[in-house]
């Protein structure tokens, strides 16, 4: 049994990481600040069934907060390792509040890295994102020249990235970052497209398609992600390495197997492209499979066939929670 800290524990990755780590048998300290960016009652009803655990204690910390973190560091300095998975994302709000992603994503994870040095914490896993390899050839590699982010949001991780290597080179901290490729499943946030994608079908509303849907998403199952993130608890020195599926498909396919599961066609209200948004993403996994043995086992369809489900089932509570859905 160890005792890890993630970070961002509320949030749809934090918290199904904190899930399987606790049904792994370890114990979990889990923060989040809660904030508004979508609806905090979504937040909070993902935290019910880990607050059920003897193992998981949970503090309303911000990563942005030195004085707080440095607090719980020095209350809980066994951890075997800190899962740092609190961000604020979002592509297009990034574009709107730039600081707020400096202030969380830089800021933020400076403080935990700052911490684990202190405390001589070995283990360091960062979440990072596919948006790095705007511009860039397919499938995307580990090793291609990330230079040029092209929102606030990518280049707040891009800086993230590169603030833990020092830890590393200087200080000998054990560092895995993961470049998650457009995360998708049950109790997902409402500002992606999956989630919006269900909603307005099923509502009946003009459902928003930016660009005419022939971009394509390598589109990675919730659950996969979660046990990648696991996997890179494992030592490895200093490495960057894609969890996604290998496998993309089209907007405009996902919008038909939604149509198709939930048995209504989608009114669909063509949107510009935006110029922040990527043509494509498909993740090259191959270090994955060697470093950390991973591969993803939830193929598009039947992920998409449980993320129906859940809104279904969960339909009336849902359309309790406020959600910006409009653009």
């Amino acid at each position: 049994m160890a005792l890890y800290l993630v970070t961002g524990a509320a949030g749809f990755i934090g918290s199904k990481v904190t899930e399987f780590l606790l049904k792994d048998g370890h114990q979990v300290v889990g923060i989040d600040n809660l904030n508004s960016y979508y609806d905090v009652n979504l937040k909070k009803n993902r935290l019910v069934p880990l607050l059920k655990n003897s193992n998981f204690i949970f503090h309303k910390i911000d990563i942005e907060d030195a004085r707080e973190v440095e607090k719980l560091f020095s209350e809980n300095h066994l951890f075997e390792a800190v899962l740092n998975i609190a961000a604020m994302a979002g592509v297009r709000y990034s574009i709107q509040a730039p600081m707020r992603y400096i202030n969380t994503n830089v800021g933020g994870t400076l403080n935990l890295l700052e911490c684990c040095k202190k405390y001589q914490i070995n283990k360091f896993v960062l979440s990072s994102t596919s948006s790095l390899y705007a511009g860039q050839s397919l499938p995307f590699q580990e090793d291609l020249p990330v230079n040029t982010p092209i929102s606030p949001y990518a280049a707040s991780k891009k800086a993230a990235e590169v603030l833990t290597y020092p830890y590393h080179d200087l200080f000998g901290l054990d560092v895995t970052i993961l470049r998650y490729f457009t995360v998708y499943g049950p109790a997902g946030r409402p500002d992606m497209s999956i989630f919006r994608f269900i909603k307005w079908i099923d509502e009946g509303r003009p459902l928003l398609l930016f660009g005419d849907g022939t971009q394509s998403r390598d589109f990675t199952f919730i659950d996969d992600i979660a046990k990648g993130t696991i996997a890179a608890l494992q030592p490895v020195g200093y490495e960057i390495i894609n969890l996604g599926s290998d496998d993309p498909h089209t907007v405009n396919e996902a919008i038909g197997i939604i149509e198709e599961y939930l048995g209504k066609k989608a009114r669909i209200e063509p949107r510009e492209f935006e110029k922040t948004d990527m043509k494509s993403t498909w993740a090259n996994i191959e270090k994955a499979k060697k470093i950390l043995e991973w591969k993803p086992d939830v193929p598009f369809q039947e992920g998409l066939k449980w993320t129906v489900d859940w809104y279904l089932e969960n339909k009336s509570w849902i359309s309790t929670l406020k959600i910006d859905d409009t653009g």
